[in-house]
């Protein structure tokens, strides 16, 4: 069966003053299939392209945060106790952060894990 799902990308702006940015992630959400996830990639190459300077291990750090805190693990904190839209509408908030999300976007898929693997391939990898 086909379900409506949301997604938004995961983005790393190292200098956002410069407002350079490299999409390093989606996160995906299906409501009916009770699907939360995030899959991340950072391409080291671009992100020292951009800044040779930046925090390898922090963004990496913030980027796995994104798919802990989608699987609701304990070791995210209190997101843990939100349920799956929730979790998402937090990812998805606006930051001024290095690490930001792009606008939520709208699909329907009839399998949310093959959908978020070919966003990924599409707009990440």
């Amino acid at each position: 069966m086909t379900e409506l799902f949301e997604y938004a990308l995961v983005r790393v702006m190292p200098r956002i003053e410069r407002g350079e940015q490299i999409n390093v992630g989606v996160i995906l959400y299906c409501q009916r299939a009770g699907f939360l996830a995030a899959r991340t990639q950072l391409d080291l190459d671009r992100l020292r392209a951009l800044d040779r300077t930046a925090d390898v291990d922090a963004v990496l750090g913030a980027l796995r945060s994104f798919e802990v805190t989608t699987a609701g693990d304990v070791v995210c904190g209190p997101a843990s106790g939100m349920r799956p839209g929730e979790r998402f509408r937090w990812l998805t908030a606006p930051r001024s952060t290095i690490i930001q999300t792009g606008p939520v976007h709208t699909g329907l898929t009839g399998d949310p894990g093959a959908e978020l693997e070919r966003l990924m391939d599409v707009l990440v990898r």
